[in-house]
């Protein structure tokens, strides 16, 4: 995460976060698997996974959910607060082997009295193109005149 926090009123419409890519090797699945405790077999065995239907193993859900939270809380900072994700949907796999690239872009922004809200469309992507997503984060941002 980035050390400093973005204010509202630095925000445009339509700016583009930071991609950010996750090589997929057997470790990173096994590893997330385990730390979630997501044990199904799907997630960290070839041929298990392959007499699914799956090509290979492939991430799950957790790990996919926390690449879009990276992405999002690098982009913010630490003053921002991720409020509600929307749209997560697995679309292919995310397979051992290959790459997945995290993107998104500002959709919108408005501010009443309290912090600025922003929506940030949010998807992954890999070399058979989108495969999570896309959805949209919500934060919410600390404006700059209510800075201390």
């Amino acid at each position: 995460m980035t050390a400093v926090s973005r204010f509202f009123e630095d925000v445009k419409t339509d700016e583009e976060l930071p991609p950010v890519a996750y090589p997929l090797p057997v470790y990173r699945l096994v590893m997330a698997a385990g730390a979630n405790r997501d044990f199904n077999s799907i997630h960290h065995n070839t041929d298990y996974a392959r007499a699914t239907g799956a090509p290979e193993m492939y991430a799950n859900t957790s790990l996919l959910l926390g690449m879009w939270e990276r992405l999002v809380r690098d982009w913010m900072g630490p003053a921002g607060t991720i409020t509600a994700i929307r749209g997560f949907r697995m679309r292919a796999f995310n397979t051992v082997g290959d790459t997945t690239w995290v993107r998104g872009r500002v959709l919108s922004t408005e501010t009443d009295a309290g912090p600025g809200t922003v929506d940030i469309e949010v998807y992954c992507e890999n070399s058979a193109g989108v495969t999570v997503g896309p959805g949209t984060v919500r934060v919410t941002l600390p404006l700059r005149e209510a800075a201390p």
